[in-house]
């Protein structure tokens, strides 16, 4: 059974990058990073499997920001590495979460410098910047809420709302410290973002590209292929009804309960294959300090 435990993890860590020990998990005494042990994030982000279908949901809804979208049209590989943003994006929240407070701080900053460089103009001659404030925040909160969607859904359903307000809470210190404002702290706040935000977004031929080469799975072995296929339907049902039907891509009553139950048999499989992972050396060294 360990064999086969190894096996599943190795061909997640494959597929998504993970494993390489990037994350600086060594902390000096007291120092517990930026949320620490008792934190809604560190319990949000412990689960693999709702942060992969979090992940994806997330950036299927930044895409329909057409700035947003111009962004990973002008300055990604999309189409040859279409999980790549996915990779970074978990290796930063990752980091962010369970590392040392200067790694984290050294992740944002590194972000922030990346963002400087990402600046243009959409097909209509409108300019957009990374580091605008509005796009920091509209990719913040889509990542944060769909997070905890997925955590709701599939790990802890009963999830107090007070929790769930001060997971956004917590979260939103990373979002200030990247440039965001007007942050929404809570499910309230972010449900009336959305509103405000809907008349901006758009759905076109680009959209549907980048939706396709994300959503697509690439895995030649059967297991990551079915992993991926899973992952990226319950991220689809993950979606907000607005955002699925602007993809095009909302699911049935019957498919939506296959989905379901498929996302929750790999999510507890792979709670089992993923044992010692990063969340749990995190708590581990948290105790022992």
């Amino acid at each position: 059974m360990d064999r086969i435990r190894r096996s599943i993890a190795g061909q997640v860590h494959a597929l998504i990058g993970s494993g390489s020990g990037a994350i600086d998990s060594e902390r000096a005494a007291g120092d517990h990073g930026l949320f620490g042990p008792s934190s809604v994030t560190w319990r949000v982000h412990s689960d693999f499997m709702t942060m992969m279908i979090g992940g994806l949901s997330a950036l299927l809804l930044q895409m329909l920001h057409p700035r947003v979208l111009a962004g990973v049209w002008d300055h990604s590989n999309f189409r040859e590495d279409p999980l790549g943003r996915l990779r970074r994006t978990a290796q930063f929240v990752s980091g962010t979460t369970y590392g040392s407070t200067p790694h984290a701080s050294a992740l944002i900053e590194r972000i922030n410098a990346i963002h400087d460089c990402v600046r243009g103009h959409l097909p209509d001659g409108t300019p957009y910047s990374a580091r605008d404030p509005e796009l920091v925040t509209w990719v913040h909160v889509t990542s944060a809420t769909s997070f905890l969607r997925a955590y709701v859904r599939y790990r802890d359903p009963f999830l107090s709302f007070a929790d769930r307000d001060r997971y956004l809470q917590e979260m939103s210190e990373i979002a200030r410290r990247l440039g965001a404002i007007a942050v929404p702290v809570s499910l309230n706040q972010c449900e009336l973002y959305y509103e405000n935000m809907r008349p901006q977004m758009r759905f076109d031929l680009r959209t549907r590209e980048v939706a396709r080469a994300l959503l697509s799975p690439r895995p030649s072995r059967l297991a990551p292929r079915l992993f991926r296929t899973v992952s990226s339907k319950a991220a689809i049902d993950l979606l907000p009804g607005w955002a699925a039907r602007m993809h095009h891509l909302a699911l049935q009553g019957p498919e939506r309960l296959l989905v379901r139950s498929g996302a929750q048999g790999a999510q507890v499989l792979l709670r089992w294959a993923l044992q010692g992972g990063t969340a749990r050396r995190a708590i581990e060294k948290s105790t022992a300090s």
